[in-house]
């Protein structure tokens, strides 16, 4: 399948930089050697779990850190299981690590619900402030900091790229985790949605309500779609994509990876560098500075990924405006 042709060139691309990771910035002979607590909210087996936490590793290994030489590291993998994840939080906090990565909101809740001493640092997490994760986001002031992964002004671009390739849309379903801090943007699509369009929200907690939902969509006269981030979409999200075809459902996504494996579009920032960035902030922490002192980060870089081909299954034409102001277009 393409998803797993391109999981496999960039698993090999990670790998090819270990090649330059420095050799000689390893522990110094005596050192201590640091425990580093990793919760990811996919399974380990999901190919694109596994390319995020090789994109971590190879930020710590770039900044000295090896493991099994001055760190080690103990890896969770939830899924969508906010229990699992609560376990798992648990789990990493009974072994009292230096400092705990959080792979996204799920990981995060479920560990500040653990622990509020240990430093937490976080990638992929929608709002952290209006969530309550930080106290500010210049000076978090508490155990926990990392990289934010939205700002209002995506919900207004999917909405945009939707009805310039749909113009006939009349209703947008939103799919969404209920809880998931990524809901907190329904208020910003629904001030983006155009007064002659009917915006639809569908709250998921399983599989079979996914389904549920796709098919409701689906089955509405000039529908389209937007796929909000979350640990049960991104298990999902092949499904997501079939229905999308057999529906001929127009859709955006927010991550790259769902149009690399056949999705329509995608529009926001590239996750895997949030998890590599993450690794400095880990290195930071370990040195000794406080997750209260280090800011909030955003992405710097929002990109626009429009599949061609999926567009042909689909029967839309994409307009030549649309495919100019793509970053990367899949044919």
């Amino acid at each position: 399948m393409q998803f797993d042709q391109l999981k496999r060139r960039e698993f090999i691309a990670l790998l090819g930089g270990a090649a330059t990771w420095p050799l000689s910035a390893r522990a110094q002979p005596g050192a201590a050697t640091r425990r580093i607590g990793v919760l990811i909210a996919l399974t380990e087996n999901d190919s694109e779990g596994q390319v995020r936490v090789l994109a971590f590793r190879q930020g710590l290994q770039q900044l000295g850190w090896v493991e099994g030489l001055n760190m080690n590291v103990d890896y969770r993998w939830s899924g969508a299981s906010i229990e699992r994840a609560r376990s798992a939080a648990a789990e990493l906090v009974g072994l009292q690590p230096d400092v705990i990565f959080a792979g996204n909101t799920t990981s995060l809740v479920a560990l500040q619900q653990a622990t509020n001493t240990l430093p937490i640092v976080f990638a992929q997490v929608a709002d952290p402030l209006a969530r309550g994760y930080v106290a500010s986001l210049a000076r978090p002031g508490g155990n926990i900091t990392g990289f934010a992964l939205y700002e209002s002004g995506m919900a207004a671009k999917w909405v945009e790229v939707l009805t310039e390739v749909a113009p006939r849309t009349t209703r947008i379903g939103v799919i969404y985790g209920p809880g998931n801090a990524a809901q907190t943007y329904l208020p910003d699509i629904q001030r983006a949605v155009p007064p002659s369009v009917q915006l639809a929200p569908y709250a998921v907690r399983s599989r079979s309500e996914l389904e549920q939902a796709m098919e409701r969509i689906g089955g509405e006269p000039n529908a389209a779609l937007i796929v909000l981030s979350g640990s049960l979409i991104g298990l999902h999200r092949d499904l997501i994509i079939i229905s999308a075809v057999k529906y001929r459902l127009p859709l955006v996504y927010p991550y790259r990876y769902f149009t690399a494996a056949g999705g329509l579009m995608s529009y926001g920032p590239d996750v895997i560098d949030q998890y590599r960035r993450a690794a400095g902030y880990v290195d930071r922490v370990l040195k000794g500075e406080k997750p209260a002192d280090l800011p909030v980060q955003f992405p710097t870089k929002y990109d626009l990924v429009i599949n061609l081909k999926t567009a042909k299954m689909l029967g839309l034409e994409v307009p030549p405006t649309l495919l100019a102001r793509a970053d990367e277009v899949i044919e």
